[in-house]
């Protein structure tokens, strides 16, 4: 979908045919319920079919010319025929992964509408621009655009040999590469080093640039570093980590799956390192 879905902000003014609609109730999805365990997005020819009212709706862009809208509905809607509501989070094995990171995009594009409809300076209520995807304030002048957190994740080797952690925020039993958000003020290389002394109580070198994804738990961008080991010994921090160790390509625990970034420095660490 990556090649095919084209962002847009100004919605057609004609249109034909379906539509894709992401239709969020809170953090949970709407989605169409398939034989194989997957979901899809519902496609339809007109949202009053569902017998869902709207609260608010936002035009996404297009999938094969398909218009594609997210849409948020109250709390109280139940799923109409064949479908089900479910978080993102609960979605991450039963999406196509192009799929999957669409539909973050759209949650976060619908948060994004949900939140900033008032001025947070003044209280005013705010507009939609008409040349960009951003929130105005006809009293004050105050600009938002949709948020995004920069955070760092990083693979982090010892000889042959790489750093996973169980986290305390993970309820699954698998281990992963460390991750934290930059804090004001900070590069990414310095998160980095503070983030994995924080949580694991060693120092890194020699870090360098592998990737990014866009991540909306809650409105991430994820930029991927691999990091030497420098000196120190394993201390976790309690409130963090759970467990955190030293793993070989031939020997690793239980890890996230391939839609993540995560993954994909995992990955390259297994087909760099499995020959040793």
């Amino acid at each position: 979908m990556k090649k095919t879905f084209i962002k847009e902000f100004i919605e057609p003014k004609e249109k034909s045919g379906k539509s894709y609609w992401f239709i969020f109730r809170g953090d949970e999805l709407l989605v169409n319920l398939r034989r194989d365990d997957l979901c899809d997005i519902p496609l339809i020819d007109d949202f009053t079919e569902l017998g869902i009212t709207p609260i608010r709706k936002q035009y996404l862009g297009k999938y094969e010319n398909h218009c594609c809208y997210s849409a948020e509905v109250p709390e109280d809607v139940k799923p109409p025929g064949n479908m089900e509501f479910y978080t993102l989070r609960q979605l991450f094995y039963r999406m196509e992964n192009d799929w999957f990171l669409a539909a973050g995009y759209a949650f976060q594009i619908a948060q994004f509408d949900r939140t900033h409809r008032y001025c947070g300076r003044c209280g005013n209520k705010t507009e939609d621009l008409e040349t960009e995807r951003a929130k105005k304030c006809p009293g004050c002048g105050l600009i938002n655009y949709p948020r995004v957190s920069p955070s760092m994740i990083v693979a982090v080797i010892k000889e042959d040999k790489i750093l996973l952690a169980r986290s305390t925020r993970f309820k699954g039993g698998f281990y992963s590469v460390l991750a934290g958000f930059v804090e004001p003020g900070e590069t990414l290389e310095e998160c980095v080093k503070r983030e994995v002394k924080e949580e694991v109580g060693i120092d890194v070198k020699n870090i360098r640039y592998f990737g990014s994804q866009p991540w909306p738990f809650p409105h991430s961008l994820m930029v991927g570093f691999i990091a030497d080991y420098d000196k120190g010994e394993i201390v976790i921090d309690p409130e963090e980590i759970v467990e955190a160790g030293w793993y070989s390509a031939a020997g690793l625990p239980e890890i996230p799956g391939k839609i993540s970034i995560a993954r994909r420095l995992i990955d390259w660490f297994i087909e760099n390192y499995s020959h040793s």
